[in-house]
């Protein structure tokens, strides 16, 4: 019979992502974790660990298998922790992934709230642009932007980001407005070298001026006359706020994307996971800074009719 001891130690191993990096934080043997783990799939009858001499990675049944043995081991701490202090405040570390520009833009109000509030609780947050697999890179949720691909993940819907398609008054005194059909011909600012630009039904791609994989910077761009850019709202609303840039095509956004929290499937979330996870949902509205100017307006006027 698999011990419970085995669960938690092979999610020791799929967290730290070496036998010896488990075996130092366990204070056991790197042949001790390796014995155990061996006999662990002996009795599992399935390979759960796959190794090579410059990684270790889990299967596909060991993944699936981690994300229990890891929902176990944060129940253990969880109900340590809990009993150890005689409550149920948030307690231990929390690790955060998210996109650059949303860590920047988004997550600093979030983040001082809840360590204020939640001073037991170690927060790590590592800011990235790419989609990291929370179960082996350890991370307790992520922030992700765009339409989902990972069914196996619980997601909370935080908002939707707007992204308008802009230039600025220099550019456009330059070079006129342009049409629609024009863009495949026009100077364009883009994150990276190939984007295919949609407005309505049309679709083209766009070989840019200038290509820069950093929102902001391409932002800054655009207002120094550079091209057009496709850019979300919180990048520049203020911008467009200050008449640095101008709104094309229409007020209407370019498209919308969906932003999520996700976290692994569990039936029974961590308290500091669900804390954090309320705080990020207070404060959804500021993903789009120009609903919350609108909402803020509409909250002013109807304040002035009374």
């Amino acid at each position: 019979m698999i011990s419970a001891a085995d669960m938690l130690l092979f999610a020791a191993v799929v967290r730290e992502g070496s036998f010896t990096r488990a075996a130092r934080r366990l204070g056991i043997t790197k042949q001790t974790v390796s014995e155990r783990i061996a006999k662990l799939e002996a009795e599992a009858k399935v390979r759960l660990l796959e190794r090579t001499t410059r990684r270790l990675r889990p299967t596909d049944a060991g993944a699936a298998y981690a994300e229990r043995c890891v929902l176990i081991a944060a129940q253990i701490d969880e109900a340590n922790a809990e009993l150890s202090r005689k409550h149920s405040e948030p307690v231990g570390p929390l690790r955060i992934s998210a996109p650059v520009l949303y860590g920047r833009r988004f997550l600093s109000a979030v983040l001082s709230d809840y360590v204020a509030r939640f001073p037991n609780v170690n927060v790590e947050v590592v800011l990235a642009d790419r989609r990291v697999h929370l179960v082996e890179e350890g991370f307790d949720l992520a922030i992700r932007v765009g339409e989902l691909d990972d069914s196996s993940l619980t997601a909370t819907k935080l908002g939707e980001g707007r992204m308008y398609y802009v230039a600025s008054p220099r550019f456009l005194a330059t070079h006129g407005l342009p049409k629609p059909t024009e863009l495949r011909t026009t100077r364009c600012i883009c994150v990276s070298h190939f984007e295919t630009w949609e407005v309505g039904d049309m679709k083209q791609k766009i070989e840019p001026v200038l290509s820069v994989n950093d929102l902001e910077v391409a932002c800054d761009a655009a207002i120094a006359g550079v091209g057009v850019a496709r850019l979300p709202s919180l990048v520049c609303w203020d911008a467009l706020r200050a008449g640095h840039l101008v709104p094309l095509f229409g007020a209407e956004p370019a498209l919308l994307r969906p932003v999520h929290v996700v976290y692994p499937s569990r039936s029974y979330l961590p308290v500091k996971v669900r804390a954090f996870v309320e705080a990020l949902k207070a404060h959804g509205a500021l993903i789009d800074p120009k609903r919350t100017a609108e909402a803020s307006h509409r909250s002013t006027r109807r304040v002035g009719r009374r």
